[in-house]
């Protein structure tokens, strides 16, 4: 994984000392609310409804165990012992007091941590597939490109206040992982006539209007990739609206004028930037390339797993992925146990996926967009020892991509913005379904509590949005979305239920489904062949 050089750790520190003067300012009254506001995001701190909220940055879902150990550091020592993984990679701390923000950030700062670009009208976190590295459909590991990015959108001079935030996410694969298509700015890497590039897509995002990010440019060389993104986002800085900021996300933009228009004045804009030579030269790329090379695997090992104990076969079955190495295999570790808090772990269970990081999977994990956990690099010879450690924490449900792995947003018992509440939701949805999640096969459920669409409602096999109908909390269902390669946004079923009535609206569903399905059929597959009908009909009669 990539490793700071002394311009990387010099930005970061100096951006850690800066920022203890603003704080320093703020608490001496010497500036007030607006004016910190935007210095407090541009550092990735909110203001929520009991607390200040700290956003910390993990690039591309990547991060080693001496990172992960200082997280549960700072959950013990600043937070309410926990952290909560969110959808885009990152880690967020709840319970954050003002004044221990600026030691947070020197702490993070000595294993190559910040909180820089994770709020605020900036290009965020870059995100990728959690497979990256190690899954075996992908054409090249897509991490180093996504580190490239990320090194040229930090601090960009003239993209630091665009008219909205901005979501760019890498991968490398048919599959996506990574709910590529429904960013700003999606690549996906390919090799053409032996060349690797990026087909690029721009115009995606979820929220108040939900798109799907139309075919841009259909490859780009990695020598042209920076010069291509600097003019996808010229176009948008220049023509994107600012004195509307529900209309103001490139999305819109690229709905306006169309694909084709947008796509004339980037290209046209992209022989202006090429003529600049801001392109880093293929050493830079290279030189970051080494950092991601493949572990030493062992290739004298074991290619098979004793599945003679049924519980762990299950597991294994759900959460355990096959990997490009032979012997080796991929672990995702759940954040879902049912009714508990998605996302949610405490500092004990972080510390012990970093141990089994360390031991185990060549000191490298992931964090998914889903809200869990990735040992990306495990020996098959391990699989169980990890198994039983993880059962121990708590941590070994085996429901990954099953109605209970629920993405959920922090809602109304966090969020300022919220109207209705998403964890006591998901918890009572992931109790009632515990004993039916296998049968009911893959089924992605996710929950927000607002328009915002944090917990990617639009993108679920089942959707469910929390609005306030006359200062009471509803609950919208929606049906037929997909975040993955077969990308498609959830449709409405009709009036909204109070929290109990859509827990039975999803009973009935899930029955509809089961009635109707055929063989290897997922929810998904039903819904789109029958249509929404069947589904209305056994919700509201």
């Amino acid at each position: 994984m990539y490793k700071y050089d002394q311009y990387d750790q010099s930005i970061v520190d100096a951006r850690v000392d800066e920022f203890r003067d603003q704080v320093t300012r703020r608490l001496a009254g010497q500036l007030t609310e607006d004016q910190f506001k935007p210095l407090r995001l541009m550092n990735g701190l909110y203001l929520q409804l009991h607390a200040y909220m700290l956003r910390v940055a993990i690039p591309y879902g990547t991060l080693d165990s001496r990172q992960m150990r200082m997280l549960a550091s700072i959950a013990r020592d600043y937070d309410r012992d926990y952290g909560h993984f969110t959808t885009r990679q990152n880690l967020q701390f709840n319970w954050i007091k003002l004044e221990d923000t600026p030691d947070i950030l020197a702490r993070l700062a000595t294993v190559e941590m910040h909180a820089i670009q994770t709020s605020g009208n900036c290009i965020r976190n870059i995100s990728s597939d959690q497979f990256a590295g190690a899954a075996a459909d992908e054409v090249a590991d897509p991490r180093p490109w996504a580190e490239l990015i990320r090194q040229w959108s930090t601090f960009h001079p003239e993209f630091s206040y665009l008219p909205r935030k901005f979501k760019i996410c890498v991968i490398a694969a048919d599959e996506d992982r990574a709910a590529m298509r429904l960013h700003d700015i999606g690549i996906q890497l390919v090799e053409r006539d032996g060349e690797l590039g990026g087909r690029i897509y721009v115009g995606g995002g979820m929220g108040r209007t939900p798109m799907i990010a139309p075919l841009i440019r259909d490859f780009v060389t990695a020598d042209d990739l920076m010069s291509y993104l600097e003019a996808a986002l010229r176009v948008y800085n220049r023509y994107g609206r600012r004195d509307n900021m529900y209309k103001a996300r490139i999305k819109i933009l690229v709905h306006e004028i169309g694909a084709d228009e947008y796509r004339r004045q980037v290209e046209e804009e992209f022989l202006a930037v090429k003529a600049l030579g801001i392109d880093p030269p293929a050493a830079e790329l290279a030189r970051i390339t080494a950092m991601f090379a493949p572990p030493a695997f062992d290739t004298d090992v074991p290619d098979t797993v004793d599945r003679s104990d049924p519980d762990f076969a299950v597991w294994l079955d759900q959460n355990v992925h096959a990997h490009k190495q032979p012997g080796h295999a991929i672990v995702t570790v759940s954040l879902k146990p049912v009714g508990g808090i998605p996302g949610d772990a405490s500092s004990a269970q972080i510390d012990l996926v970093a141990d089994l990081a360390e031991r185990y999977s060549f000191d490298e994990l992931r964090v998914t967009h889903a809200q869990n956990l990735v040992l990306p690099h495990v020996r098959k010879a391990d699989l169980y020892t990890i198994w039983q450690q993880l059962t121990d924490a708590g941590l070994a449900e085996a429901n990954l991509d099953l109605i209970t792995d629920i993405i959920a947003c922090p809602g109304l018992d966090y969020c300022s913005l919220a109207n209705a509440r998403s964890i006591p939701l998901a918890q009572k949805i992931a109790v009632r379904f515990a004993n039916r999640s296998h049968d009911l096969g893959e089924l992605k459920l996710k929950i927000s509590g607002c328009i915002n669409a944090c917990g990617h409602h639009h993108a679920g096999h089942i959707g469910i949005l929390g609005v306030d109908k006359k200062g009471t909390e509803n609950y919208q269902l929606s049906f037929g979305g997909s975040g993955a390669e077969d990308v498609s946004l959830a449709k409405i079923t009709g009036p909204g239920f109070d929290e109990d009535g859509v827990v039975e609206a999803i009973e009935r569903a899930t029955d509809t489904y089961v009635a109707l399905r055929e063989e290897g059929e997922r929810f998904l597959d039903t819904y789109r062949r029958v249509g929404m009908q069947p589904f209305k009909e056994a919700i509201y009669g």
